[in-house]
Parts: C-alpha cells; sequence; structure tokens
C-alpha cells in the first residue's frame, strides 16, 4: 500500500465522532465498564497522537539523515500511544510507563561498529507496556538485543545481508492461491528436520496463521494450507515480512527467525539510533561522511524502510480492530 494513501486512511479518525465511535467499539471489546464515557475522554488524545505521529513522519521525508533517527523514533512513539489507548483506556494510568525501557550499552570510541551494539530491555517503560498490551508479551525485561539481528527480521533488508555475506538468502513463501502457500524443501536440509517435524515446527511457531498440510502434493515444494486469507504483518511472526513485495520469508537458519513482532524490532533500533545521533554525534558525524564501514548501508536502507513500514502496520493494527 502506498505511504500516502496510508496516511489518508488513518485521516477518518480526525473526527471526534469517528474516533469516538471506533474507541467505543475497542473498549466494548474488551468488556470495560463506562466505555462511552471513556472513549469519549479518549477520542481527542487519540487523534492527537496520530496528527503528531505524522507530523514528525512529514518532518522526517524532509530532514537530512542525521537528525532523521529521532523524528522517526518519535513520530513512532506517538502513533504507538494511539495504539495503546485502544487497548489500554487507562494510559499513561502512571509514570512508570513514560520511560522508553531500553538502555543502550557504554560505547567505546575506538572500533565501534553499530551492527555489534546492543540494547537491553528495562522492566519497566513504554517498550514492555507495548509489548504486554499490544502484543501480549511478557517477562522482557533484561533480554539483550543487538542491532544485527534485529536488523535480519526486517525483510527489506535480506537483500543487503547477502551482499555482505553477513547472512545467507531468505526461502519464500509463495501464495499460490488465498489459502494455499509452498515453500521449497531445500529449507529441510537447512532446518535438518523431515517434512512433518517441519510443518509442526510451523505451527507452533505460526499459531495465528493456523497452518495445516495441503492436500496437493509437490516434488520439490511443500504445499500448506492456512485458512487467513491476508497474514496480517503484525501476526506473522517469526516469518520476514518485505512489505514492497508483500511476500513472507523463512531465514536459512531457524536460530534466526524472531519471536518479536517487527513493530518491536523498528523500536528497539530506531531508539538506538536515536540515542547514537544525539550523544554520539562524532561518530554519527563520520558515518555520514566517511562512508568508511558497512553500517552505513544497513543504517540508511532501515531508516527509509522504517518510514514507510511503520505507518504500514499501525494502519492495519487500528484497521484490525472495526
Amino acid at each position: 500500500m502506498d505511504i500516502n494513501l496510508i496516511w489518508r486512511e488513518l485521516s477518518f479518525f480526525t473526527s471526534s465522532l469517528h474516533s469516538q465511535k471506533y474507541l467505543s467499539h475497542c473498549y466494548k471489546q474488551l468488556k470495560i465498564a463506562e466505555h462511552d464515557k471513556k472513549s469519549f475522554d479518549n477520542c481527542y488524545p487519540f487523534i492527537y497522537y496520530l496528527e503528531h505521529g505524522k507530523s514528525y513522519y512529514e518532518s522526517a521525508k524532509i530532514s537530512p539523515l542525521s537528525i532523521r533517527p529521532v523524528l522517526l523514533f518519535y513520530g513512532m512513539i506517538q502513533l504507538l500511544k494511539a495504539c495503546l489507548l485502544t487497548v489500554d483506556p487507562n494510559y499513561p494510568e502512571s509514570t512508570a510507563v513514560l520511560a522508553h525501557g531500553v538502555t543502550t550499552r557504554k560505547r567505546k570510541k575506538q572500533s565501534y561498529e553499530f551492527l555489534q551494539d546492543e540494547v537491553k530491555i528495562q522492566r519497566n517503560g513504554l517498550y514492555t507496556h507495548i509489548a504486554e498490551k499490544m502484543f501480549y508479551m511478557r517477562h522482557l525485561e533484561g533480554e539483550k538485543c543487538s542491532m544485527e539481528n534485529l536488523l535480519k527480521l526486517v525483510g527489506e533488508l535480506g537483500r543487503l545481508f547477502t551482499y555482505s555475506k553477513k547472512a545467507p538468502e531468505l526461502y519464500p513463501i509463495v501464495r499460490i492461491d488465498d489459502h494455499i502457500v509452498s515453500i521449497s524443501k531445500l529449507v529441510l536440509d537447512r532446518y535438518n528436520m523431515t517434512e512433518q517435524r517441519f510443518i509442526e515446527y510451523l505451527q507452533t511457531s505460526c499459531s495465528s496463521l493456523h497452518i495445516e498440510p495441503s492436500t496437493q502434493k509437490d516434488k520439490y515444494n511443500i504445499i500448506l494450507h492456512s485458512p487467513k486469507r491476508n497474514w496480517a504483518g503484525l501476526q506473522k511472526s517469526p516469518l520476514v515480512y518485505h512489505m514492497y513485495e508483500d511476500t513472507y520469508y523463512l531465514p536459512s537458519n531457524r536460530e534466526q527467525m524472531g519471536a518479536f513482532s517487527e513493530i518491536l524490532v523498528h523500536y528497539l533500533v530506531l531508539y538506538n539510533l536515536s540515542m547514537i545521533s544525539r550523544y554520539e554525534t562524532e561518530w554519527w558525524s563520520e558515518l555520514l561522511h566517511s562512508y568508511a564501514t558497512e553500517d552505513y548501508p544497513f543504517i540508511n536502507q532501515f531508516l527509509a524502510v522504517s518510514a514507510d513500514k511503520i505507518p504500514y502496520y499501525i494502519y492495519h493494527y487500528l484497521m484490525s480492530k472495526t
């Protein structure tokens, strides 16, 4: 979907009547008492979060790369706060959810590599609140995530990883029709599994897709049936989604399969990049002007993808509740 079309579709919510009715519906589904009052109280904050987020993204389009991570990070946060209001009518209930919920490690000035950098998830903060309320994920406190492993979960960067030989190729999941997909049997050797064991593994890992073996058989491909015509990118974990191709992939190494929704991946990477651009000015400026490391193409491509993909995911998250 075109990014401009996404913003036009989201403009539906710039009416307090529309937003109040939408939130009331969300709260009814959650069986929240006084849902009409709650929706009335939250309809304007909901609109303001979306409008503020859009302003950040529009500014990021025309901003220099040096400050783009900050604009994209805070734009994403505003959009996520709007999403939180659909599942948590009392947000923000305490100051504990106002902090970012993530920390970065101390950096060394020499031989620092962005791809090898890590972020650590804290017990409290916006990140863990989003993970729990929006994606039903808990117990993330203390988990460390490297930038390289996170970026491998962004499908649009797959070719760049292949070129740099930091990751093997991805296996496409080919859609045959509305409910039938296929995967090359070559993946079985890479995963060291029989076909039956592989299907069971997918069923467990991608439970939201309700995958079943198809009655169709193929010599070279594994044929699978899924009752869901559209696989929402937010529910596809641990598959990798390429938005521009509208294609899902399996990493050729199952150790690379991630459990995070991709929105949570973008949060961690953008947080780190925004901190670097603000507080590691010397390293950041050298990266942008010297082109001496392989970090630059990964960062540049990720920022371009994130500017399109996060609004796309936010749109689908909100529309899934209507």
